[in-house]
């Protein structure tokens, strides 16, 4: 028996977009214990927008209304004493304030409210995904994000596809202890992704101010997967078994 499941999610219409930085630009934003994975010899920080879908319980309907909606993620990568490799969030934006409520009570995840918008438009060339974030947070208001990339064919995943997304769970600062949430989804069906327009002021709050003015070191897409998360365990302790 696997260990127990204490939320589902559907993630849909995701674009990932990615920076490269030395591991010392982002080793103090690490939960103790936990410090910055790298893929040669370089670390990423992370742009994360897409749709929330019928989230809930493992079992079960999705929870009405405040199960879909909309989020733009800040992210770092991280690894363990024990060696498993996870996400660090340095935002997680949406607009749902009861979300936000909850998620940092519960799990000290740093989510921020604000007014969000997507749109897809379809031509013979592929899709158009628009991403719109406006902040209603103390301390951030107004700040705002607007990421728009045109999306083709399936592609394979790279070598730093891989490495930035074959992540199997977070790891959170809560309650004076690091915490590893473990977490369980199919591959990804990546597709083809330029970066048509980025207009970023979600970043720079976060100590990140220069990266919209680079060229990305990576973009992806994804239609979604459906994900599950297990029960938060000490990131010093061994690795949890999935069934």
């Amino acid at each position: 028996m696997g260990r127990p499941r204490i939320l589902r999610q559907n993630w849909h219409d995701l674009t990932f977009v990615h920076w490269a930085v030395p591991p010392d630009r982002v080793a103090r934003f690490m939960p103790p214990g936990v410090r910055p994975d790298v893929h040669d010899g370089v670390t990423y920080v992370g742009l994360v927008p897409f749709r929330m879908v019928g989230a809930g319980l493992p079992r079960g309907p999705a929870v009405p209304w405040a199960g879909t909606f909309l989020e733009t993620n800040v992210r770092l990568y991280s690894v363990d004493s024990t060696g498993r490799r996870g996400i660090v969030f340095r935002s997680l934006d949406t607009d749902r304030a009861l979300v936000v409520a909850g998620a940092r009570m519960l799990f000290g995840l740093p989510y921020r409210w604000g007014h969000l918008r997507h749109s897809c438009r379809t031509s013979a060339d592929g899709e158009e995904h628009t991403y719109e974030t406006r902040l209603r947070h103390r301390g951030v208001w107004g700040a705002s994000s607007r990421v728009v990339v045109h999306v083709g064919e399936p592609v394979a995943a790279t070598a730093l596809d891989n490495f930035l997304l074959s992540r199997w769970g977070l790891h959170v600062a809560h309650l004076g202890r690091s915490w590893y949430v473990p977490t369980s989804h199919p591959p990804w069906n990546l597709r083809r992704a330029e970066l048509a327009s980025l207009e970023d002021g979600l970043m720079q709050p976060l100590g990140f101010s220069e990266l919209a003015r680079r060229q990305p070191d990576q973009v992806a897409f994804s239609t979604g997967v459906h994900a599950e998360f297990g029960l938060p365990v000490r990131a010093d302790t061994p690795r949890p078994t999935w069934g």
